[in-house]
């Protein structure tokens, strides 16, 4: 039957954790692509415009919209590359190191809470099983 289907399970099972993860980042004052964003810029401390186009893959008018909400708030800086005045390259503000440590400890939260009743083993083979199923293209964290 169709409602006994793996894809409806993790369907349904995706928008629980995805409605949990927006009402955290909510708190925070995010959305979901804002989160991505600082994340990604978290982890490599500046990227160029194109660079972060391709990883999130959106339209470069989308990623525009997203930088100019989060260098408004101080999170992010844009500069061009002092290498290549063509491109522009992408930095995390302290502000915004600061935000991604607080969203990361939100998060961790709100993970304990969902899939508190798996154990690490089982966590890290759902991890494993799911970076499979998504494949080579994931869709960015569309709002």
């Amino acid at each position: 039957m169709i409602i006994d289907r793996v894809s409806f399970a993790l369907a349904h099972s995706g928008k629980v954790v995805e409605a949990a993860i927006r009402q955290v980042l909510a708190e925070q004052g995010l959305k979901l692509s804002h989160a991505h964003v600082l994340g990604l810029l978290a982890e490599r401390e500046r990227l160029s415009q194109q660079a972060l186009i391709e990883e999130l893959q959106v339209d470069p008018s989308v990623l525009v919209t997203l930088l100019n909400a989060l260098e408004g708030d101080g999170l992010v800086a844009r500069r061009r590359d002092p290498s290549d005045r063509r491109r522009h390259v992408v930095e995390i503000s302290e502000r915004g190191m600061a935000l991604v440590a607080q969203v990361d400890a939100a998060v961790q939260a709100a993970e304990a809470e969902l899939f508190g009743s798996l154990d690490d083993q089982e966590l890290a083979a759902l991890r494993r099983l799911l970076d499979r199923v998504k494949g080579a293209k994931t869709d960015a964290c569309a709002d």
